[in-house]
């Protein structure tokens, strides 16, 4: 028993170091962008040795997978109804999480702006991630048309594209240093826009318009 409880000690202070590497790295990457973040750095910010953090993720090109992954999550509340419902549920918590302004946010829209100007490092990461984004709303569409909850003429490959891309500038526009900003309801009034553009002929509920 005592060696089980030693284990389960180890494993949490496992993750206990890499949440707080992690979080230290979101930190500097939001302030200063990831060209500027080395390995001691991050160690600094987090309270350990640069050795510490080369210990739980080998490499700065692993703590920023690391660190990419961490700041993609966005929660996504369980919806009822169609997968117009779902889509529109998709672009409010995009949304919401891209005008909350964390660290997290401000990080990965850095390290995405970085990518697109083909850093090495990042360019194959986000690469991955923006295919699986569009590949996961194209499926909603494609499930939407099914359902009659979206327009029959939506293509799914093309619609997902054009939504990430919606998002993702929309995001980018909230990070701007330009003085760009938003009021609370550009979540709501994008999803209303979205619903009205994809919107086929069954109503919300799932039942089929006469």
């Amino acid at each position: 028993m005592a060696e089980q409880d030693g284990r389960r000690t180890q494993l949490e202070r496992r993750t206990e170091a890499e949440r707080r590497v992690i979080d230290a790295a979101v930190r500097l990457i939001a302030r200063k962008g990831s060209r500027a973040v080395t390995l001691g750095e991050v160690g600094r910010e987090a309270g350990y040795s640069r050795g510490i953090v080369h210990h739980h993720f080998g490499s700065r090109e692993q703590l920023l997978d690391a660190v990419v992954r961490h700041a993609q999550r966005f929660d996504v509340p369980a919806t009822e109804g169609t997968a117009l419902d779902r889509l529109t549920a998709v672009v409010r918590a995009y949304l919401d999480m891209a005008m909350s302004r964390t660290p997290a946010t401000g990080a990965f829209l850095l390290l995405w702006a970085e990518s697109v100007a083909a850093d090495p490092v990042l360019e194959p990461l986000f690469a991955e991630r923006d295919t699986a984004f569009r590949a996961d709303l194209a499926d909603v569409v494609a499930q939407g048309v099914a359902d009659g909850s979206i327009r029959a003429d939506a293509d799914p490959t093309a619609t997902g594209a054009m939504l990430v891309g919606l998002l993702r500038g929309l995001g980018m526009q909230l990070l701007s240093s330009t003085g760009t900003s938003f009021d609370d309801g550009l979540a709501d009034r994008t999803a209303a826009f979205v619903r009205a553009a994809l919107a086929g002929p069954t109503p919300p509920g799932g039942r089929v318009a006469p």
